[in-house]
C-alpha cells in the first residue's frame, strides 16, 4: 500500500490535473454514478456531500428505477449521482441532521437481523484484515465455525451495539430510504442454496413486515454474487440488485447488476472526486502504478470498466 503522504499528494495530483472534470462532462454526463459508503463521519461526510453537491445531481436511487421503469432516462439530470450505504451502522444516525440541512436523498442497505438488536456484524470478530478477507474465502458453515472460536454467534445479543436501532431507523425514515443488504450479511456465494434463498428471501419480508418498507432493491453483501443469487432476487420480488462491480449505469445496465464505486470512510475529498470521476480506476490498474506504488483494489473483484473503457477512444481525443 502508498503511504498515506504519497498517496494524499498523488490524488490532490489527480483532482487537479482537470481529468475528473473531463471525464464529468465527457462520460457521466450521460450516466448514471452510484457510491457506497459505509460509516463515515458526519463532519467528513459534510465536505464529502458539499463536494458532490457542487458537481453533480443528488437523486435519489428510486428516481433512477422510475425512469428506467418508464422509458424516460433523458429525464434525470445530467451528471446523475446516486448516495447508497452499506450495513446500516449505528453512527449513520450522526448524519440525520445533516441529510435535513442539505435536503440530500441517500439509500442505506441494511441486515434485517442485525438492525434493531444488539448482534454484530462478524468481521468485527476477526482479529485482524487477514482474518477477515480469509473468512470471506470460506465455505460458509466453515467460516461460522472459526468465527464461532472468537466468540460470535450469529443470533446472540451483546452488551454494546453496533447497528441502527428501531427508534434511529424511525428518525431517518423521512430522508433515508432503507433497503434490504440480507439478514446476517454472509457471503452469498459461498452460502447453500437454502441458506443464499432465505438471506435473500426473507430480508425483504422482514422488513416490509416490521417497517413497513416499499423494498424494490437488494444490495449484495461484500459485492459478491453469481448467477444464482440474481435469479433469487428477481424470483423474491426485488426490482434490482446493486454490486460493488465498479462503472457508471445507464438505461442498458443489467437491473440486476448496477454497478458502484466505493469510498472509503477515511477519503478526502480529493480521494473522493478521483474516485466517482472513474480516473483512479485507469490509474490503479495502469501497469505503472502498480509497479511504482503497490495499488490494489479496494474489493476482492476487478473492476468491471468495460463500459468506461468504451468510452474512452473519445476521452484520448479531447484531451
Amino acid at each position: 500500500m502508498m503511504p498515506g503522504l504519497l498517496r494524499d499528494s498523488i490524488f490532490i495530483l489527480l483532482r487537479y490535473s482537470g481529468i475528473p472534470f473531463l471525464l464529468r462532462e465527457l462520460i457521466q454526463r450521460r450516466k448514471i454514478t452510484i457510491l457506497v459508503y459505509h460509516s463515515v463521519p458526519a463532519m467528513r461526510a459534510r465536505k464529502h456531500f458539499q463536494a458532490l453537491q457542487a458537481r453533480y445531481r443528488i437523486i435519489a436511487l428510486s428516481d433512477y428505477l422510475r425512469a428506467r421503469a418508464e422509458g424516460e432516462m433523458r429525464r434525470l439530470p445530467s451528471k446523475s449521482l446516486i448516495i447508497t450505504f452499506d450495513d446500516g451502522y449505528r453512527s449513520n444516525f450522526e448524519l440525520r441532521q445533516l441529510l435535513e440541512e442539505l435536503r440530500l436523498p441517500i439509500t442505506i442497505f441494511i441486515c434485517s437481523g442485525i438492525v434493531g438488536t444488539h448482534r454484530h456484524y462478524w468481521w468485527f470478530h476477526t482479529r485482524e484484515t487477514g482474518e477477515s478477507a480469509a473468512c470471506k474465502r470460506m465455505a460458509d458453515a466453515e467460516r461460522l465455525a472459526f468465527l464461532s472460536s472468537r466468540g460470535y454467534q450469529e443470533e446472540r445479543d451483546y452488551p454494546d451495539r453496533q447497528a441502527l436501532s428501531r427508534r434511529e431507523i424511525d428518525a431517518l425514515r423521512p430522508w433515508v430510504d432503507f433497503q434490504p443488504h440480507t439478514i446476517t450479511h454472509p457471503i452469498l456465494p459461498a452460502c447453500s442454496d437454502e441458506k443464499a434463498e432465505r438471506e435473500i428471501r426473507d430480508c425483504k419480508a422482514q422488513l416490509e413486515r416490521d417497517y413497513g418498507f416499499n423494498v424494490r432493491a437488494l444490495a449484495f453483501p461484500n459485492g459478491d454474487y453469481t448467477q444464482r443469487e440474481v435469479n433469487l432476487a428477481r424470483n423474491a420480488g426485488y426490482g434490482c440488485a446493486l454490486t460493488l462491480d465498479y462503472g457508471f449505469n445507464d438505461q442498458n445496465t443489467d437491473l440486476f447488476r448496477l454497478r458502484r464505486i466505493p469510498i472509503p470512510d477515511e477519503a478526502s475529498v480529493s480521494e473522493l472526486l478521483v474516485k466517482s470521476s472513474g480516473l483512479w480506476n485507469l490509474f490503479r490498474w495502469s501497469s505503472i502504478t502498480q509497479k511504482n506504488f503497490g495499488v490494489r483494489s479496494p474489493t476482492q473483484q476487478q473492476p468491471d470498466a468495460t463500459a468506461f473503457n468504451n468510452e474512452l477512444p473519445r476521452l484520448k481525443c479531447s484531451s
